[in-house]
């Protein structure tokens, strides 16, 4: 690869890294908000490589790498031309400046590998809230492992974004998690019953009761709720977390 790419392709990686990392919130599509700090790292390495490779190139001609190698007064080839293949590496690096895929929703859910819920043998009593906040997870935890069945008919309040089923009057109430970047994202999800679902990815704060349904307390249980109302909401800076409701005004 000539030097001219190469540092082309090294200074435009570095700009990109730095456009979603320290310029704009883009790079929380992709990645957890620990990982900021190494991506605009990144970014400042690669500017400062291809300011380096740019600079060995005021060596003396003949140094540069393209020369022709001559032997026993043969004339060798020139290996300076470059692959066309090497193009394509500009197409990530273009795309961190002028194209930002979004950020995962409904269409990634519907697809990534379900979050298996953890395992807890106790649970400390309910506060007498109502409607009682609670994130996806703890309530699916509730449903599935409570032996005691303290959910049964509470109001609670959850707060995630609308992956509507096809063909289905019901839909989910839905979370993406990541644990390092978005190629290990899980979903948790909470079936929802009753109210119509809104545009796919839409944030929303539900209240609602459990669904009845199988054994309370059991894996039989299903994770679901019958709505009573719907509000819209924002979503969140960092989309990606099983958070608590955001507070509403009422």
């Amino acid at each position: 690869m000539r030097r001219p790419l190469q540092v082309t392709l090294l200074v435009l990686s570095g700009l990109g890294l730095l456009h979603v990392s320290l310029f704009t919130d883009l790079c929380l599509r992709y990645v957890k908000p620990s990982m900021r700090p190494m991506l605009i790292a990144s970014g400042f390495l690669l500017i400062l490589l291809g300011i380096a490779e740019a600079w060995s190139r005021r060596s003396p001609a003949g140094t540069d790498g393209d020369h022709i190698e001559a032997s026993e007064g043969h004339v060798g080839h020139n290996h300076s031309k470059v692959p066309r293949v090497a193009w394509l590496l500009f197409l990530p690096a273009l795309s961190l400046l002028f194209y930002a895929p979004p950020a995962l929703g409904a269409y990634t859910a519907s697809r990534a590998a379900p979050k298996a819920v953890p395992q807890q043998d106790s649970f400390d009593p309910l506060p007498a809230t109502s409607p009682l906040p609670m994130t996806l997870t703890d309530f699916t935890t509730r449903v599935q492992q409570d032996r005691k069945g303290t959910i049964k008919g509470r109001t609670v309040q959850m707060t995630g974004f609308v992956t509507p089923d096809r063909g289905s009057t019901s839909w989910d109430l839905t979370r993406i998690m990541i644990s390092c970047c978005a190629a290990d994202a899980q979903s948790i999800k909470v079936r929802v019953y009753g109210i119509p679902a809104l545009a796919a990815n839409t944030w929303v704060t539900i209240t609602g009761t459990w669904h009845a349904g199988g054994t309370l307390g059991t894996s039989s249980a299903p994770a679901a709720l019958d709505g009573v109302t719907v509000e819209k909401v924002a979503k969140p800076v960092n989309a990606y977390q099983d958070a608590l409701p955001f507070p509403t005004s009422r």
